[in-house]
C-alpha cells in the first residue's frame, strides 16, 4: 500500500498551474479529461506520486456525480486539497475488508493514451476527507507521477480527523501520514525539493 495521489481543486486549472510553477517551481502536465465526472486536471509528476490539479470542465456531467459535485464544492482560485489516494495492487482485498464496491475508471491523455483504474471507497473520502479513497492501476497503464518526474518528493501528510478512524480504514501501512485531531480533512502536504521544503 502506497501513497498515489493527493488532490488539489481548481477553479482554473491552466491559471493554477502557471502559479503553482512560480510560486513552488512545481511544474505540471496535462492530464487531460475525466469524461464521466466532468472534470479535467494536470498532473505534478513527483515520480511514485503526483499532485492532481482537478478543476470542473463541463457543469452538467460534474453535477450528476459524485466525484465532479466533490471536486466543485472544494474548488479555489488558489487550490484547495480536498482528497488523497493510496494505490494497492490488492484492491479485492481491500475492498472486501471494508466491504466496498469496486467501480471501473479511466480518462485518455492528450497524447490518446487511455488510462483506466479500479478504485473503492470515493464516497466515504469525500464524506470524510481524511480518509484515503484506494486505487489500482490496470497493468501495464503508464503511472502519471512517472512522466517527466521533478525532483521533489512528498514527505508528509497531515491530516485532520480521528487518528483510530484512519488506522482502522488502512489497516497495516508504513504511509507517510501524521493524523491530528479535528474536523476531517487533508490539512497539509510536505514535500522535499532541491530548493527546501514546500508546505501546500
Amino acid at each position: 500500500m502506497e501513497l498515489d495521489h493527493v488532490l488539489i481543486a481548481v477553479t482554473d486549472l491552466e491559471a493554477a498551474a502557471r502559479d503553482f510553477e512560480s510560486r513552488h517551481g512545481l511544474a505540471s502536465v496535462d492530464g487531460g479529461r475525466h469524461r464521466d465526472f466532468g472534470t479535467a486536471n494536470r498532473i505534478i509528476p513527483l515520480g511514485s506520486t503526483y499532485l492532481e490539479l482537478v478543476a470542473v470542465v463541463d457543469a452538467g456531467a460534474a453535477a450528476a456525480s459524485s466525484f465532479g459535485w466533490w471536486v466543485d464544492r472544494g474548488a479555489t482560485d488558489e487550490g484547495r486539497l480536498i482528497g488523497w489516494a493510496v494505490r494497492t495492487t490488492s484492491l479485492d482485498e481491500v475492498a472486501g475488508r471494508l466491504e466496498l464496491p469496486i467501480r471501473s475508471g479511466s480518462r485518455q491523455t492528450p497524447a490518446g493514451i487511455e488510462l483506466r483504474w479500479r478504485s473503492a471507497g470515493i464516497d466515504e473520502a469525500i464524506a470524510e476527507p481524511s480518509l484515503p479513497f484506494f486505487i489500482e492501476w490496470e497493468d501495464g497503464v503508464p503511472y502519471p507521477g512517472a512522466v517527466e518526474a521533478s525532483r521533489a518528493t512528498i514527505v508528509g501528510l497531515v491530516l485532520e480527523g480521528n487518528a483510530d478512524r484512519v488506522a482502522g480504514w488502512l489497516g497495516e501501512h508504513t504511509l507517510p501520514i501524521r493524523v491530528i485531531d479535528g474536523p476531517a480533512e487533508v490539512a497539509a502536504v510536505v514535500l522535499s525539493t532541491p530548493a527546501g521544503q514546500i508546505v501546500l
